[in-house]
């Protein structure tokens, strides 16, 4: 399944680049494939080819203008698997928002109605070209904003998202391959214990279950993540389920320029999206976008930006203020927001690319190695800079309630 030598790279584990998983998509297969599209009508060129590594995706130039297509594994998102996002998406881009439109857009449909198609072992996706320009395109996840202005209109974009979404009441997905989830650390009764909720997530990954007890996961929970959880749950009660994005990096918004008061036109890619709550949603956005994480053994404070999370989390708060119990929550969810995305990365490598290399990355350096990070000197620093935050702001919130 995975990619031979190709003459393009996709975005590595370490910030490198490397040879994709997936081979990229040909000009015979998308002509193939958008014949079936009336607004499409075929493929004249490739234009572009994406280094995102879990899937195969490029820009194609059309008899009717640019299209994105994205390729996936069966194995990683099927047929049934994209219809969860794609239903989402059809309703965020029916909501109405502040006026001036929606900010996703709903994805192609062929000729009869279909928005995901099968073809043998692969699932195809296809979008119309984005509206903005793709200032981050090359970026990696981890990377900082470009500006304090860029974070600040990032805030409003995900208050505005999660503004659009609170009407969408469908179930949480089903367990898929690479998929934000928030279920180990979302109980509150003692029947749903940390412990329980993570041998039930093992059950349905068996490959995932075999690595990780060779690893005595309880271990690690025991010493690292139930510390942890203990901070978080007398928060828990305060969050409300919301379908949210979880994956809402700069690279996945679509701006109206480059300077650094650009805005943002478009939110893209929602194939981490689930049902969370926008609190973690807003946790993820800090991890993704503030924390160098590829820089994250070094001393240097600069790893850390937090007059971007500033202007992140004002940008957010114009829209969306959050409430005291919110802003709590927030502070404590933090270093437990990635857990189930690493785990799934983990499960991925193992149970689809068969890579014990890049499994042991996503699951001791990933899962493991971020939660322990906030417990260095620049990790409780992240978390003393959002507890004041939490506390300037307590007197305003609380009067809200």
């Amino acid at each position: 399944m995975a990619a031979t030598t190709s003459e393009y790279q996709a975005h590595g584990l370490l910030g490198t680049v490397a040879e994709p998983d997936w081979p990229r998509l040909t000009l015979a297969e998308v002509d193939r494939l958008l014949r079936r599209y009336p607004d499409a009508g075929g493929a004249e060129r490739m234009i572009s080819f994406s280094p995102r590594p879990f899937s195969a995706a490029s820009v194609v130039a059309t008899p009717r203008g640019e299209v994105f297509v994205k390729r996936h594994h069966r194995s990683v998102r099927d047929r049934e698997g994209l219809l969860e996002e794609h239903r989402l998406i059809a309703f965020l881009a029916e909501t109405k928002w502040d006026g001036r439109g929606s900010l996703v857009s709903p994805v192609m449909a062929d000729r009869n109605g279909e928005t995901a198609i099968v073809d043998d072992e692969w699932t195809y996706e296809v979008h119309a070209q984005a509206r903005g320009v793709d200032v981050y395109e090359e970026a990696l996840s981890w990377t900082p904003f470009l500006s304090c202005g860029h974070a600040h209109a990032a805030g409003q974009a995900l208050a505005k998202l999660h503004i659009a979404a609170k009407g969408y009441d469908a179930p949480a997905r089903k367990a898929r391959q690479l998929v934000t989830s928030f279920s180990v650390f979302a109980g509150i009764e003692a029947k749903d214990y940390p412990v329980s909720r993570m041998e039930e997530y093992l059950v349905s990954r068996p490959y995932l279950k075999e690595y990780a007890d060779a690893r005595s996961w309880r271990d690690s929970f025991d010493e690292l993540l139930l510390p942890l959880y203990s901070e978080l749950r007398p928060w828990l009660a305060y969050l409300k389920p919301l379908w949210t994005h979880n994956d809402f990096h700069a690279s996945n918004l679509m701006w109206n320029g480059g300077g650094g008061d650009a805005e943002v036109t478009g939110i893209i890619d929602f194939g981490l999206a689930d049902r969370t709550n926008a609190v973690h949603d807003l946790a993820t956005a800090i991890e993704r976008n503030i924390v160098e994480w590829l820089r994250m053994a070094e001393p240097d404070d600069g790893v850390v930006h937090l007059d971007h999370l500033d202007a992140l989390l004002a940008g957010y708060e114009e829209l969306s203020p959050l409430s005291y119990e919110e802003a709590r929550a927030l502070v404590t969810i933090l270093p437990l927001v990635h857990c189930e995305f690493a785990l799934s990365e983990t499960d991925y490598f193992l149970s689809i690319l068969r890579s014990q290399e890049k499994a042991y990355l996503a699951y001791e350096g990933y899962f493991l190695a971020h939660a322990s990070w906030f417990k260095c000197r620049q990790g409780r620093r992240l978390l003393k800079h959002l507890e004041r935050w939490a506390e300037a702001g307590s007197r305003n919130r609380m009067g809200e309630r």
